[in-house]
């Protein structure tokens, strides 16, 4: 019976081949560090402090820098030249970097460049065993059985997703529930069976979608669903596939009681505390590494166009309360000047020269690390939404007001999965990312999303 594809680690879903692709990651640098040591014959004391501020300060630099060259996606239709264009662009980054962190240090292990050498060479493994796993062995990998319950739209659309994101999971076939009134999967794809456990259990299935959206009428064969359930075999509805396959949750297949009844929206005392200091630490850190390039920006803003260097504007934010946002003006100063709020679009011709560049850097949203020191907004959170805007989402999207059970944020989830949304679609689509974090937030999280926010900025991506 296959392994499971998707674990939940600090409430956030992950592939465990990619867990495992980062802990390789680590183990091989850290390795090649402690390694080195010994070969040079240093003392144990300093071996291990060696390694436990060293070895794993490079390996946490080159994770990020592969997370930037997206090694670290989950996707399964890249060309190998692609690859192997991000591999020369991360060692653009990581050799040069792993040769500055240890040829500095005051200590002799062998030659000279002994140390460096050896930690440039684990980084160039690391580099070229990510390019590796990415194309060697696709269909000898362990793959997770898959059984969906259910043959209509919403059966069909669970298949379609999992082809699509998880190239480990393997559909061994759609089962019918009973009194389904449309069929939407082709007949070579039904198993057959006279009850769901035994098809299950004949296919060697690991898990069972519930793919049936009409649950009355003695359309869920609870007692087949407990079967399978006891003999091992994992069972999640239609809303937990979305939201671990997707890493959101889809708007169209939840509903108030698996919310509500569900695990998640942990606002307690603790987290809430945990999340202020982070936020508190993680802007100061920010601030700090970041004046240059806020004075350079100041100073380029004042030389192209008159008016403010910064930009004020009402967002609003926990609670629904509003907040006034600072960031660099990226805009004419007569933006709005008809007063009727807009969109930034792709081509906005309201972007001046310079606001382009800082837009698509991000560090036109560096100003907001002040929002997060006054405690108005946090480090990662939903995107803050002006008034008018927020009022018009909650009447025609369902739950858009959940976003505002916790402070919006500088970067977020919906940031680095999804591009800046210019509709009313973008926004739902959005939301259903912003849902994700507001139920499963933890500190863990986070940090994932900051180490993606450098590869956004990094690239560009997203950015209008």
């Amino acid at each position: 019976m296959g392994g499971v594809s998707v674990i939940r680690l600090f409430n956030h879903y992950i592939h465990r081949r990619l867990l495992l692709q980062v802990l390789f990651d680590y183990g091989l640098i850290v390795s090649a560090v402690m390694a080195a040591m010994v070969v040079g014959r240093q003392h144990s004391e300093f071996l291990l402090s060696m390694t436990a501020t060293h070895g794993l300060s490079l390996a946490t630099c080159t994770f990020v820098i592969n997370i930037a060259s997206g090694f670290y996606q989950q996707t399964h239709n890249r060309s190998f030249t692609e690859s192997l264009a991000r591999a020369g662009l991360a060692a653009l980054f990581a050799l040069p970097l792993a040769y500055a962190m240890f040829s500095l240090l005051p200590v002799e292990v062998g030659s000279p460049a002994f140390l460096p050498l050896a930690a440039m060479s684990a980084v160039a493994a690391v580099i070229v065993h990510r390019v590796y796993a990415a194309h060697a062995g696709k269909h000898a990998r362990a793959r997770s059985r898959i059984l969906v319950l259910g043959s209509g739209p919403a059966a069909k659309l669970v298949g379609e997703t999992l082809r699509a994101s998880d190239p480990s999971a393997e559909i061994v076939g759609y089962f019918p529930a009973p009194n389904e009134q449309q069929v939407a999967v082709p007949p070579s794809q039904m198993l057959s069976g006279h009850s769901l456990a035994a098809a299950a259990l004949n296919a060697g299935v690991s898990e069972i979608v519930v793919a049936v959206t009409e649950r009355r009428g003695g359309n869920m064969p609870l007692r087949d669903l407990l079967d399978c359930k006891i003999k091992g075999i994992r069972v999640s509805d239609i809303s937990t596939h979305f939201e671990k396959t997707l890493g959101k949750l889809r708007l169209d297949y939840v509903n108030a009681g698996w919310l509500i009844f569900g695990d998640g929206f942990d606002q307690g005392f603790f987290r809430t505390a945990v999340k202020r200091l982070f936020d508190i630490l993680s802007a100061a850190v920010l601030l700090v590494v970041s004046a240059p390039v806020m004075l350079v920006t100041m100073l380029l803003i004042r030389m192209e166009s008159p008016g403010p260097v910064f930009y004020r504007q009402q967002r609003v934010g926990l609670n629904g309360e509003s907040f006034d946002v600072v960031k660099f003006r990226s805009m004419r100063n007569d933006a709005e000047k008809d007063g009727k709020p807009r969109w930034a679009t792709a081509a906005d011709d309201r972007i001046t020269k310079v606001g382009r560049v800082i837009r698509k850097l991000r560090i036109d949203e560096l100003p907001q690390l002040f929002n997060v020191l006054k405690g108005e907004m946090s480090i990662v959170g939903p995107r803050p939404e002006r008034p008018f805007f927020v009022e018009k989402l909650t009447q025609e999207i369902p739950y858009y007001a959940v976003r505002h059970s916790i402070k919006p944020g500088v970067t977020g989830w919906a940031q680095v999965r999804y591009h800046y949304g210019a509709t009313v679609e973008d926004s739902q689509e959005k939301l259903q990312f912003d849902l994700y974090y507001v139920k499963n937030h933890t500190l863990f999280l986070d940090l994932l999303i900051l180490f993606e926010t450098v590869a956004v900025v990094l690239t560009g991506k997203g950015a209008r």
